[in-house]
């Protein structure tokens, strides 16, 4: 799906919305405009994102910087009534971005898919809410950028086991650094859903 506006008679592309095979996960590539100066992308448009049926409001953004390669952040996610969808996008550096289906009534199910988002491809991921999301820095100092559309709730914060068996996630690393909640994680099959 893509998105188009004209300008002076020109057609221009805004954004492009790629859809994956798990239903409400999109990967989505502005449109960048580059020069010798530098570059300009609409990173975000509330009417873009309506024209797909993507009709999210977003209240909060969020922002990180990991220090090192190798820093495995998730799998997280909130419950009921403040679960999240997210915008995620890499300002500098890279990652390799999981979203994991944790619907029970979904026919992907424990499936997981896995993009490389870096400040070079400009590609964003969206997560609907009944994901897991986690992601592995590639490069240090990378910094990671995503709007939710609920806000924080401690008493809803949930998450998943990075390196559970049974989702069987194709980390670029063996050696993660990760922080201790992260490490404390259940398995899927332990892990509380109410999706």
């Amino acid at each position: 799906m893509t998105t188009t506006g004209i300008n002076n008679g020109k057609v221009l592309v805004l954004m492009n919305f790629i859809p994956t095979r798990l239903e409400g996960l999109y990967v989505v590539e502005p449109e960048v405009h580059g020069d010798s100066r530098g570059f300009f992308m609409e990173s975000y448009s509330q009417a873009t994102f309506a024209e797909h049926g993507i009709d999210t409001p977003f209240v909060q953004d969020n922002h990180s910087l990991s220090a090192q390669s190798g820093v495995i952040r998730g799998l997280h996610y909130q419950l009921n009534p403040h679960a999240q969808t997210k915008l995620v996008r890499v300002i500098t550096g890279a990652i390799y971005d999981v979203a994991v289906d944790i619907r029970p009534n979904s026919s992907t199910f424990g499936q997981w898919v896995g993009v490389i988002l870096s400040e070079a491809n400009k590609r964003q991921l969206l997560i609907p809410r009944g994901f897991a999301h986690g992601f592995c820095t590639i490069v240090p100092n990378t910094q990671v950028l995503y709007k939710v559309d609920a806000f924080y709730s401690p008493e809803q914060d949930r998450g998943i086991l990075w390196s559970d068996p049974a989702l069987n996630i194709d980390w670029p690393t063996v050696n993660p650094i990760l922080s201790g909640k992260d490490q404390e994680h259940p398995l899927l099959v332990n892990a509380e859903l109410n999706f």
